[in-house]
């Protein structure tokens, strides 16, 4: 029997009789291109833990199942982007030098040969679990992951980070032009009303134009393939899930992430959890046990925020690919191996949005409204963008990305609250190309209106960085995406910032002409004309987008409560005015979003409600 065939049956102990079943395992690790220690722990579903402790008697090393905290020396790596493939580290350990290693299958087989020429090895070198050595480093180095969480992108790409674009004079401008815009739109019966009308066509009647024009573009069909491939072909996949506050949801997610199809050997699930949260911290590591799954918990520092704590995983990401996926979030089991064909078909492809589909949109009328929003952002926007190549405005989840190319462009904006749609700017901006694939993720709407206030004023002070960050430097950003790209962007995001302003201004306006006994229409005056001209075209063509997103997912019971769009919009009006208040006093502040939880089963392996 060889060294290979004696550890591996060494590891499964009564599961491997002989050296041909031995044989049999390591070649079935090998052709899945995995660590066969891994592949027995995760595949065979020994434990981590065990499969290391029977390798470290095996190889006659001592063995431990964490590392101690009172250890001297240095145990962080010059570049943390290499801290997640460190083995081994050397420390002082009662005024002696000891190692502490979590080695792979080779490794382990080289240690047991060198203990055998140099027995004096096993007293200075002890074996972990790779999980313990990892939970040790991140404790070591957490200074400077949180250092580097908070500074990568100032430090590579500093005129597209907020921490530094995002001045006091900037944001007061911001505001302070919009609030004037609002005001003109209400004076403009008595003052300047011709002169104002192109502005108007442009914030206005431009992005109706665009909604309008993706309609004629299709949702692409679901992925055609049904069986995944064989596990050799497919490569690592790191998914982070950064949570704070939500120990309820915790057994949601355990369920749904462990559903996923994909070989459990290459699943790299991190559970990010913000230090300050000890309910939920405790609640993953109750659910703890799994290889798939590992808990990072990320020091308590400002910013508070959800790319803060990305950030702070991101060096320790394994996969070839990585993604997001936030606490309420119940994913089709198939969606890892088929956006990872999708990469691999489309080598020039660098993120793939997942559609996002709320599953409570008949709980009442804000939950229905919500639905459609997002059905016809992910079903029609989103298709439409993509395909003409325009800045796409991610969703705050199930974005996939290769893992390379999200760190060379510095990551998530730490202090950007909408940290998804600034990332679809900055790839844009590097030239990369972002598609969608027809593949839901289910997700909950706010039924109540304080959280869905608070969730939206988020949003759109998100929405006000990203635009204001991006155009601090015009003829960059010109330069970077070119006029077409550039126009694109300006409208739509203007138009998600203003438009449910402006229209209900121009909504109060008419119904001021009436409370006055002033006829509505008045036919000598132009300005009532373009009122109701641009709420009709505006408030239709989105009503029409979200009518077609909710048939593209067939739910018709939600139509006929699209027309009430307008009342809607009030509501995201005065969202609006929140968060030009707090852009003005709290920028970077994360408003967090209560989750409730549903009892949701995990997903069948298709759902037409993505496709079609």
């Amino acid at each position: 029997m060889s060294p290979a065939q004696s550890l591996i049956q060494a590891v499964l102990a009564e599961h491997c009789p002989d050296a041909a079943a031995a044989q049999r395992v390591l070649e079935a690790a090998l052709e899945r291109e995995v660590d066969p220690l891994r592949y027995c722990a995760a595949s065979l579903g020994i434990g981590e833990a065990l499969v290391m402790e029977r390798a470290a008697r095996w190889a006659g090393f001592a063995f431990y199942d964490n590392v101690p905290n009172h250890l001297r020396g240095q145990t962080t790596p010059t570049r943390l982007e290499a801290l997640g493939e460190v083995r081994m580290f050397r420390a002082i350990l009662f005024d002696t030098e000891i190692a502490f290693s979590a080695p792979d299958f080779f490794g382990l087989l080289r240690l047991q040969a060198r203990r055998l020429d140099n027995p004096d090895l096993a007293r200075r070198l002890c074996l972990v679990p790779e999980s313990a050595l990892r939970d040790y480093l991140v404790r070591a180095a957490a200074p400077a992951l949180v250092d580097a969480a908070r500074q990568t992108l100032a430090r590579r790409w500093p005129y597209a980070a907020a921490q530094l674009e995002l001045t006091v004079p900037a944001r007061n401008i911001f505001v302070g032009l919009t609030l004037a815009l609002f005001c003109v739109v209400l004076l403009a019966p008595h003052s300047g009303q011709v002169l104002l009308l192109p502005v108007w066509a442009l914030l206005l009647l431009g992005p109706a134009v665009i909604r309008i024009a993706a309609l004629s573009i299709p949702n692409p069909p679901r992925p055609s393939a049904k069986e995944p491939p064989d596990p050799a072909e497919l490569p690592i996949y790191s998914v982070l899930v950064p949570l704070r506050d939500e120990a309820h949801m915790v057994p949601q997610l355990f369920r749904a992430l462990g559903a996923l199809r994909y070989p459990p050997e290459k699943l790299d699930i991190k559970f990010v959890v913000e230090d300050c949260s000890a309910a939920t911290l405790e609640a993953v590591r109750q659910q703890l046990g799994d290889p798939r799954f590992s808990l990072l918990a990320v020091p308590d520092a400002l910013p508070r925020t959800k790319p803060k704590a990305l950030d702070f995983a991101l060096p320790l990401c394994q996969g070839e690919f990585v993604v997001v996926y936030d606490a309420e979030d119940t994913p089709e089991p198939d969606q890892l191996w088929q956006v990872a064909q999708r990469f691999a078909d489309a080598p020039d492809i660098e993120c793939i949005q997942a559609q996002l589909v709320i599953d409570n949109g008949g709980e009442n009328w804000l939950a229905g409204m919500f639905a459609a929003e997002y059905a016809g952002l992910f079903t029609v926007m989103l298709p439409a963008l993509t395909k003409w190549g325009l800045v796409a405005p991610l969703g705050g989840t199930s974005n996939h990305f290769r893992l390379a190319t999200l760190r060379a462009i510095g990551g998530w904006d730490a202090f950007n609250v909408t940290e998804d749609a600034d990332l679809g700017v900055r790839l844009a901006r590097r030239g990369h190309r972002v598609d969608v694939i027809a593949l839901a993720t289910l997700e909950e709407a706010p039924v109540a209106l304080a959280t869905w206030m608070g969730q939206r004023t988020r949003w759109i002070k998100g929405w006000m960085q990203t635009l204001i960050v991006h155009n601090r430097r015009p003829l960059q950003l010109l330069a970077d995406i070119g006029w077409r790209r550039m126009l694109a962007f300006e409208v739509l995001v203007l138009g998600m910032i203003l438009a449910p302003l402006l229209h209900s201004a121009l909504i109060l306006l008419l119904l001021a002409r009436l409370m006055v006994g002033e006829p509505l229409l008045d036919s000598g005056g132009l300005w009532s004309w373009a009122c109701l001209l641009t709420l009709g075209i505006g408030s239709g063509s989105a009503i029409i987008v979200n009518m077609a997103g909710l048939v593209r997912q067939r739910r018709f019971a939600l139509l006929a409560s699209q027309l009430s769009l307008p009342l809607y919009w009030l509501l995201v009006a005065w969202a609006t005015i929140r968060a030009l208040y707090a852009l003005a006093k709290s920028p970077f502040e994360w408003a967090k979003t209560t989750h409730r939880g549903v009892n949701r089963a995990p997903l069948a392996s298709e759902m037409p409600a993505a496709g079609e």
